[in-house]
């Protein structure tokens, strides 16, 4: 308790507590949905638009946010439509989209700025980086994430799994395959300023996978990730703190451990 008062008396680490349980817990279970659909590396594809948006907004003195959120977005509904045509397969269009917008970012950088504090936080990651105006778009996205698995449960779970049965059952697949990918987009934008355009895809993938590990239906899954995403930052964070480490390698790393502890589960599972 002292040690957790302690940290609790800095303003920026309350900010980074509270913006960084947000985010893991939006990443998390849009997370699920993703690793089901197979679009599990979207957020990494995403989180290197997002750090070639941020590039050319420091390069200009932009309003990061402002810039990122919508070219992000954009990025999305994109990697949407070349995967929904059937032309190009998802993994390729993300490999596609993400080394190209990460090319532009070093580009741009290294022509302007050079690798600032500022570009270097959002690469890496940097747990002063979560502003007080982060925090508070953090707990909005957060309660629009859960409302819509709340309310639309049914219609997630539908389109998560067999989207032509959706389609004939009334539900509008391609509105909330958008609304995924644009929550997905946001979230990307607002955590990678804590874990860093390398680090930021983990929030979505591991939860979920671990998850998957024990818990085999989908509404086991989506509780489960949930809880071990938000679990793994609080253990994570407080492990930054103490050992003076990068908080997105700290919160990876807890991630990974889980990830073997539930797999160990599993095994003792089958084995009986």
């Amino acid at each position: 308790m002292g040690l957790l008062q302690e940290m609790f008396s800095y303003p920026f680490l309350v900010r980074a507590m509270i913006g960084g349980i947000c985010i893991s817990l939006c990443a998390s279970l849009l997370g699920v949905s993703l690793v089901l659909k197979r679009y599990s590396m979207i957020g990494d594809g995403l989180s290197h638009v997002s750090f070639g948006a941020l590039s050319i907004a420091v390069a200009f003195n932009w309003a990061p946010l402002a810039v990122s959120i919508p070219v992000v977005a954009a990025a999305a509904v994109l990697l949407l439509r070349i995967t929904g045509n059937g032309k190009i397969k998802s993994d390729a269009a993300i490999a596609m989209i993400s080394a190209g917008s990460l090319a532009i970012g070093i580009i741009v950088t290294s022509l302007t700025t050079g690798m600032t504090t500022d570009v270097s936080s959002y690469m890496f990651g940097s747990i002063l980086a979560m502003s007080r105006e982060d925090m508070y778009l953090s707990v909005v996205l957060s309660m629009v994430v859960l409302g819509m698995f709340v309310i639309c449960y049914n219609k997630v779970f539908a389109v998560t799994f067999d989207e032509s049965f959706a389609k004939a059952t009334g539900v509008r697949v391609s509105a909330y395959n958008l609304l995924i990918a644009v929550l997905t987009a946001i979230t990307i934008v607002l955590g990678m300023r804590m874990m860093g355009a390398m680090l930021i895809s983990s929030l979505v993938i591991f939860p979920a996978l671990t998850s998957m590990r024990v818990f085999k239906s989908f509404l086991g899954v989506v509780v489960s990730s949930g809880v071990v995403s938000v679990v793994c930052f609080f253990i994570g964070l407080i492990l930054s703190y103490v050992y003076s480490i990068p908080a997105g390698a700290s919160v990876v790393v807890v991630n990974l451990a889980m990830f073997g502890g539930f797999s160990v589960v599993q095994m003792v599972k089958q084995s009986r």
